[in-house]
C-alpha cells in the first residue's frame, strides 16, 4: 500500500527545508502554526516566522510589506480565511500591486472533516481564480506539495497554495517526476474518456481508470497540479483524442478546476465535460473519509461520471 501523508505535513517540511537554501524566504502565521505545520520552520529559523495573530487581513498586508524589501513571504492559514475572511486585502494588497507574496492554504475541502462547514473551503479556487494575475496551484500528493513550494519561491508573483489536512496516498515518488508551473502531467493515457483531476482526485481517477479497464474503457488521466495558468495544450489535446472530458476535485464545481476546463473548451474545441466536485452545498462536519463517500469523490464515481461522459459524445 502506497505512503499516505497530508500535503500540509509536506509543505511545513519544505518550508524548512528550503528555509537554509533561500535567506530571504520567511513564514507568517495566524496563530495556526501548529495546524498549518509551519511550526516545523519556527524551529529551525526563529528570526524569520512571524505569528501575526488571529489577523489574516494584517498578515497579508504585512506580507505585501515585507515583499517590497525583498523578501519571499509565505502567509500560511486555513483555506477560509487565506481566501475568505483576507479576500480584499489579496486582491488589493498583493494582486493589484502584483508583489511576490505565496499564501499557504491549508485545510482546504470537505477533508477538514469535523471542523464543518465554516471551515471546509470549497470556494477558493473560484475566489483566487478571479485575481488577476494570481498562480493558483493544488497539489496532488507530499512529493508534489514540497515540488511546488520550490516552485513558488522561484516564481515572482502572487501564488496560491492548496494543502490538505487529510493524509493521501503519495503517486508521484518516482525518479522520472517533474513539476513545472503550468504543465499538466499525463499519468495515464486513453483513448474513450479524459478524466482530469486535481488535489487528492488524481489519485481517485487513477483508481477511476482501473474499475473502467475492467469494462473495456479506455481513460486517460490528466493531472492539473496548477490551476491558473491552465495548461491550455494537455487540455485540448485530450479533447481532440478522446472527445470526452470529467473533471475531478475537492471543491465546488462552480469556479473550480470544472469551470476553467469548460470555459476553455467551450470557446476552442466544444466536447462534453461532466465535472465532479462539491455542487453548490456546503459541507458538512464528519470524519473527512466518511465525507468523501457522504460527496461522491470516489473512484465509483469518477467512473461513473466517465461513462456518463462518454454517453454524450
Amino acid at each position: 500500500m502506497a505512503e499516505a501523508v497530508a500535503t500540509r505535513e509536506s509543505y511545513g517540511k519544505a518550508l524548512a527545508e528550503f528555509g537554509a537554501k533561500y535567506e530571504n524566504l520567511v513564514v507568517l502565521d495566524a496563530d495556526l502554526a501548529n495546524a498549518t505545520k509551519t511550526d516545523t520552520f519556527k524551529k529551525a529559523f526563529p528570526d524569520r516566522h512571524f505569528d501575526c495573530g488571529i489577523a489574516e487581513a494584517n498578515m497579508m498586508c504585512v506580507a505585501a510589506g515585507l515583499s517590497t524589501a525583498g523578501y519571499i513571504p509565505f502567509a500560511s492559514t486555513f483555506a477560509m480565511f487565506a481566501s475568505g475572511r483576507a479576500f480584499e486585502q489579496v486582491r488589493n494588497s498583493i494582486g493589484y500591486p502584483h508583489l511576490n507574496v505565496k499564501i499557504g492554504a491549508t485545510h482546504a475541502g470537505i477533508t477538514v472533516g469535523e471542523d464543518g462547514a465554516s471551515h471546509q473551503c470549497l470556494e477558493d479556487i473560484a475566489l483566487m481564480r478571479t485575481i488577476p494575475g494570481m498562480t493558483i496551484i493544488n497539489p496532488s500528493d507530499g512529493v508534489e506539495a514540497r515540488a511546488a513550494v520550490e516552485a513558488a519561491i522561484n516564481h515572482y508573483g502572487p501564488v496560491y497554495l492548496r494543502f490538505g489536512r487529510m493524509a493521501i496516498p503519495v503517486i508521484n515518488d518516482r525518479p522520472d517526476y517533474k513539476f513545472e508551473l503550468g504543465r499538466g502531467i499525463q499519468m495515464a493515457d486513453g483513448k474513450d474518456v479524459t478524466v482530469i483531476a486535481t488535489g487528492m482526485m488524481v489519485e481517485v481517477a487513477l483508481r477511476a481508470r482501473d474499475l473502467l479497464a475492467t469494462e473495456g474503457i479506455s481513460a486517460r488521466v490528466i493531472n492539473i497540479h496548477t490551476i491558473k495558468p491552465l495548461d491550455e495544450e494537455i487540455v485540448l489535446r485530450a479533447a481532440a483524442e478522446t472527445g470526452a472530458i470529467v473533471t475531478a476535485e475537492e471543491a465546488s464545481v462552480i469556479g473550480g478546476l470544472g469551470g476553467a476546463v469548460s470555459e476553455l473548451l467551450s470557446e476552442k474545441r466544444p466536447t462534453p465535460v461532466v465535472k465532479l466536485g462539491i455542487n453548490d452545498v456546503f459541507g458538512k462536519s464528519g470524519p473527512a473519509k466518511e465525507l468523501v463517500n457522504l460527496f461522491g469523490l470516489t473512484a465509483e464515481n469518477v467512473a461513473a461520471k466517465a461513462k456518463a461522459a462518454i454517453a454524450l459524445k
